[in-house]
């Protein structure tokens, strides 16, 4: 971020983005819980990752989405696929979208990985189909 007084045109682009992916209720919380320790990482991952990647339009969200399930899920971040398989109702991926994601998973990343992930996703609809949203990473 250019600096503290005036957040760069990425970074508004960023939390616009992000807001649209995680919605607000998510990303304020995530914004609420920064520290002065953590605040820079916040400003990274909202200019880097959401205004820089996730604002781009060459592919769809909904396609970022299935990309994005499937590589948190063969790398083992457990609290991130959850995050984004709720995105999803923002992203407009269905719950067949994930199943296809997590198939590649298992053949390209290991079935064990493919497991985690899928009951990971089993138990957000779980929440979903409950009416309960449920927590999650900061990001």
């Amino acid at each position: 971020m250019a600096d503290a007084c005036s957040p760069s045109e990425r970074y508004r682009q960023g939390m616009n983005t992000r807001r649209s992916v995680l919605g607000d209720a998510h990303v304020d919380r995530a914004s609420s819980a920064a520290t002065d320790f953590d605040q820079p990482f916040q400003e990274m991952i909202t200019e880097g990752a959401w205004g820089t990647v996730w604002s781009r339009q060459t592919i769809s969200k909904r396609e970022r989405s299935m990309i994005t399930i499937a590589l948190l899920a063969a790398l083992g971040h457990d609290e991130e696929v959850a995050m984004h398989v709720r995105a999803t109702a923002n992203t407009g991926a269905s719950r067949d979208d994930i199943c296809e994601s997590l198939l590649h998973v298992a053949i390209y990343a290991g079935v064990p990985a493919a497991n985690r992930a899928f009951k990971i996703a089993k138990h957000v609809f779980e929440e979903l189909d409950a009416g309960r949203s449920g927590g999650g990473s900061h990001e």
